[in-house]
């Protein structure tokens, strides 16, 4: 089988990290996240069952979404403020 080059990132508001690296072709979103050894770099990340996207677009299913070349898997973390609420709350400090 012929090997596509794909990247797999992860990101705290700390520490940022992007792993490059050579699959299978027909390598599934989640085989490469376990590939990738990504959570060696960030103690206590859970990939069990994360929410993740290609490109800042969710996909629904990372253990059947095949990989194409070049494609990176992003590994979304869990918002502690939900985003309208954010915007809310922006909203409220500036018409003070």
């Amino acid at each position: 089988m012929d090997k596509i080059r794909v990247e797999v990132a992860y990101a705290l508001p700390e520490k940022q990290k992007i792993v490059a690296l050579d699959v299978e072709e027909g390598c599934t979103a989640m085989e490469a996240v376990r590939l990738s050894n990504i959570d060696a770099f960030f103690p206590g990340l859970d990939l069990t069952a994360p929410k993740m996207g290609i490109f800042g677009k969710a996909i629904r299913n990372p253990e059947e979404h095949v990989l194409r070349p070049g494609e990176r898997v992003e590994i979304y973390r869990e918002l502690k403020v939900d985003p309208k609420q954010a915007r809310a709350n922006r909203a409220a400090k500036t018409s003070k």
